[in-house]
Formats: C-alpha cells, structure tokens, sequence
C-alpha cells in the first residue's frame, strides 16, 4: 500500500497531491466569489419589491435543486449556449470551456445562495436603533454600510460562513464527475488503474477528513477571536 501512496513514477503520490491542490482551489475561489456575491445581493434585495423578489427567486432555486444537476447545467448548457453565441457571429470553430472555471463558477453560484441568507440572518441581527442613530448623524447609506453594518454582518455571519466552507470544500468532489483532475478524479483514476478502489477512495476520505479538521481548527479560531465561541 505505501508503494501505491509513494511519489515517484511508482505511485500515485503525486497524482493525489496535485488534486488536492486543485480542489483547495476550486473550493477558495468559489468560497470568495460567493461569498463577496452573496454580500452583494443581501444589499441588492434592498433596493425595492422587484428586486427583493429576483433575489429571492434566485436562493430559493439554487437552494431547491441539486447541487450535482446545477454543476452539470453549467458544465454542459454553458459551452452551448456559448458555441451558439459564436455561431451567430460567424464563429465556427468549436470553442472548449476549461473545466476548471466552469465547475469553479458553479460552486460559485451555489455559495452565492447560501451566503446571500447567511447575511440576510445576520442583517436581521443588527439593532434597528443603530441604523436610525447613524441616518440622523448624517451618514450615508454607503458610510452606514461600510463602518456600522459590515463589521457586524461579518462577526455574526462567521458560523455560518465556516459551514458554507465545509460544505463548498465537500462538493468539489462533485466536480470530478465532469473530468477535473480534483483529488476524488485522482483517486478514482488510481483506483481504475491499480484495482484496488477501497484503498484510494479510503485515502481521499481521509484527506478529506484531514482538510476539515484543519478548517474547523482554523475557523474555531477565529470564532474565538470574535468572541463568538462562548455565544454558540
């Protein structure tokens, strides 16, 4: 089994290495774009009816449908719909999408929606008294944002931010479904090539199991930081 683990032309080592590399990325940029998207529309859903109702259309589908069928939309529907674009402008050629930013812009809209409620709880929290305090001080609603709202919508979304992690950190594993050397892609390449399955899928769990520890380390952390682990 260690032979099988080693790095070197041996093992497979390597191959889990650099698939675990590919999915830290792929679960901090669609962490960071979500998140900084689902900031964006919790502001957004203020500003009248019409846009309160898209927002919430938006979450309540993205929360409603799988998460695997949403990856395999984007992944098969995008490259259409771009192919067809071309095609009209009198592009013929055929134009292939990377895997990587297309499974990296599906976990990306589907943070957007969690966060977006995330914040929308924490926005809730923040005593109305401060908002009237600040409007009679002569704020402006983006100076109100920036120094009276945020610090506060980020501290008590925190919890919730780290799950969305956790959670982001376990569907990338969905990506390998769609051919991106990921570390589950890897360790089912591996398990394919040396028949032994349970040992590279008891492997990747385990590195998995590893990586979420840490994140939980880390997060709890900076929970404590915030003074926010006695609070939960």
């Amino acid at each position: 089994m260690l032979g099988l683990l080693s790095f070197g032309p041996g093992g497979w080592g390597d191959e889990l290495l650099s698939g675990l590399v590919v999915t830290l990325l792929l679960a901090l940029i669609a962490f960071t774009a979500g998140t900084v998207a689902g900031l964006t529309l919790m502001l957004l859903r203020r500003q009248g009816r019409l846009a309160r109702y898209v927002v919430s259309a938006y979450v309540t589908v993205i929360r409603g449908v799988p998460e695997l069928l949403i990856l395999y939309l984007f992944f098969f529907g995008t490259g259409a719909v771009v192919q067809s674009i071309a095609e009209s402008l009198g592009y013929s050629e055929r134009i292939n999408l990377s895997g990587f930013a297309l499974g990296a812009f599906a976990l990306s809209v589907i943070v957007t929606a969690y966060a977006t409620e995330a914040f929308r709880g924490a926005a809730n929290s923040i005593p109305i008294g401060q908002l009237e305090a600040a409007q009679a001080f002569g704020f402006s609603a983006p100076k109100r944002i920036l120094f009276i709202e945020l610090p506060q919508l980020l501290r008590v979304a925190l919890p919730s931010l780290g799950n969305i992690w956790l959670i982001v950190l376990k569907d990338t594993a969905l990506v390998s479904l769609t051919a991106v050397a990921e570390l589950m892609r890897q360790a089912t390449v591996a398990a394919g090539s040396t028949h032994r399955p349970f040992t590279f899928y008891a492997v990747a769990a385990l590195i998995y199991l590893a990586v979420s520890f840490f994140s939980e380390r880390v997060i709890g952390r900076i929970e404590k930081q915030f003074g926010l682990k006695e609070a939960r």
